[in-house]
């Protein structure tokens, strides 16, 4: 795995400080020509080259229905990278090299021959990423199995998936079974893009490498936490695939609850990658949120009013592009969960995400309790605000401790102060994606940031009975574009005595 201050330093998986460049392999893209090949994949398998962490020995092959050929796709992605400029004329000798090993290969995606044609090139390590539609998952797993290109004869055959894995908790077990009755589980790569953010490795250093947080990381000293994942942006161009979908199946399931996962996990005994994802899986097992009787005023949902956010004016979610007009369809969820387990008994957790938000904020909220207020009496202080530790995961990456200290003068008044740490100023970052990790890790079989089917159902059975009061019936919240969101989520706060960490 790629380590803490960018790729090039040790990971969890790995006892080396000096990481190797990944073995020789064919990279199999489904989906060539879409967007996250070109904003993400290969942006980041550029940076992985130039940084030395995949050689020469690395084809990539992109697959799509479209007409054309190499030199069509190598022009496709290189548009992107480049901004137009042809790499023969640039300096980039990186992006030069590794043009020359992509290769076009036209297919349907659920006829046979594509995948038969496809299996005759592939010899020795092999990895298939499927960016494509999530409806083509599981034919294509059953279309390579058929074609033989999973077999593991001569070389490792692994299957990279993103998500939405399923739409609900049965869509997500039948997906896991059709998938692993033609492979086993040590050959699926289950990703997640928010666990290949540096602050999100953070956590688990932050955590097991500190013995003064660690001291404190349970139900004595801390009151709840906060995960949030808040964005300015609209659904875009998105809105037939969000409009069928919404923010709570969108990121709660998957993004914030391996948030979750690891703000909460016990220690595992090493950092292995199974150890580390028995100890994820453990703790999202036991996950509680809420049932039937306590949806309603539990789990909050919201949907945004024209307005300004980003800056720019915002529409009403029902005008954007392939939106039904009837749409029930939530851009905004609050959630709070439980977690059963000794360390974290009685300590509510808040989940929050939404579009078209006042602030672009993805961060972790850990509040202590307060301190007993006898000690100053008469003094003054009439109000102390609680310790909290924030993760900011996306922008600014970094980390702030928030304290009380004595303000100057013969008087005895307190003010909140706070201790930060912010990765840029400590760290060259370079325009990495986040996917650079995960490719690696993939190409390198460390499956550490991955997700495994027990940890993607019980994600979904958590949620599963939010989804069926939300289908049963009900409209969402209406909130203005660029405020926090809807009234609801406030009172869900409110009611236990709290409130939001403000975005931004």
């Amino acid at each position: 795995m790629i380590g803490q201050a960018g790729i090039g330093q040790t990971g969890f998986g790995t006892e080396s400080s000096h990481p190797v460049a990944a073995p020789a392999a064919t990279l199999v893209i489904f989906g060539a020509l879409g967007d996250l090949t070109k904003r993400l994949l290969m942006p980041s398998l550029l940076n992985l080259a130039r940084d030395g962490l995949v050689g020469s020995d690395l084809d990539i092959i992109g697959v799509s229905y479209h007409d054309g050929d190499d030199e069509m796709l190598r022009q496709s992605l290189e548009e992107f990278i480049t901004g137009g400029a042809s790499a023969k004329d640039g300096e980039d000798a990186a992006w030069k090299a590794l043009r020359q090993r992509i290769t076009y290969h036209k297919g349907d995606f659920t006829e046979k021959s594509t995948f038969e044609t496809l299996a005759a090139k592939l010899q020795g390590n092999a990895a298939f990423y499927l960016a494509t539609a999530p409806q083509f998952f599981g034919t294509i797993v059953e279309q390579l199995s058929d074609a033989g290109a999973l077999d593991e004869k001569d070389g490792f055959r692994r299957v990279l998936i993103e998500k939405p894995f399923g739409h609900d908790l049965a869509s997500a077990q039948d997906l896991n079974k059709l998938i692993l009755a033609r492979i086993t589980e040590s050959q699926i790569y289950r990703i997640d893009h928010f666990l290949g953010k540096e602050t999100v490795q953070n956590i688990m250093v932050a955590r097991f490498a500190n013995s003064l947080l660690e001291a404190v990381w349970n139900s004595r000293y801390i009151d709840h936490v906060q995960i949030t994942a808040a964005e300015t942006v609209t659904v875009g161009t998105r809105g037939k695939f969000y409009d069928a979908t919404g923010a709570l199946r969108d990121m709660l399931p998957n993004h914030l609850f391996q948030l979750l996962a690891m703000i909460g996990m016990e220690p595992p005994n090493s950092f292995e990658a199974e150890a580390i994802r028995n100890e994820k899986a453990k703790l999202l097992a036991a996950v509680r949120g809420p049932c039937a009787q306590t949806a309603g005023k539990d789990a909050i949902r919201g949907r945004y009013t024209a307005g300004n956010a980003g800056g720019k004016p915002v529409g009403d979610y029902l005008s954007e592009p392939d939106v039904a007009a009837d749409s029930r369809t939530e851009t905004y969820a609050a959630v709070k969960v439980e977690v059963e387990t000794w360390r974290w008994a009685g300590v509510p957790f808040y989940l929050r995400t939404g579009k078209a938000l006042t602030a672009r904020d993805t961060e972790i909220v850990v509040q202590f309790k307060p301190v007993p207020f006898a000690l100053f009496r008469g003094t003054g202080v009439d109000q102390l605000p609680p310790n909290t530790l924030v993760i900011q995961v996306q922008p600014n990456e970094g980390m702030s401790v928030n304290f009380l200290a004595k303000k100057p003068g013969p008087v005895m008044d307190a003010s909140a102060v706070s201790m930060d740490f912010r990765y840029a100023d400590h760290f060259t970052l370079g325009q990495h994606t986040g996917y650079e990790t995960l490719l690696y890790d993939a190409l390198i079989g460390d499956q550490t940031l991955f997700q495994r089917a027990d940890m993607i159902e019980a994600g979904w059975a958590a949620m599963q009975p939010v989804l069926d009061a939300w289908g049963a019936g009900g409209v969402a919240e209406d909130y203005v574009a660029g405020s926090a969101g809807p009234v609801g989520a406030d009172e869900l706060l409110t009611r236990d005595g709290r409130k939001w960490h403000s975005l931004g």
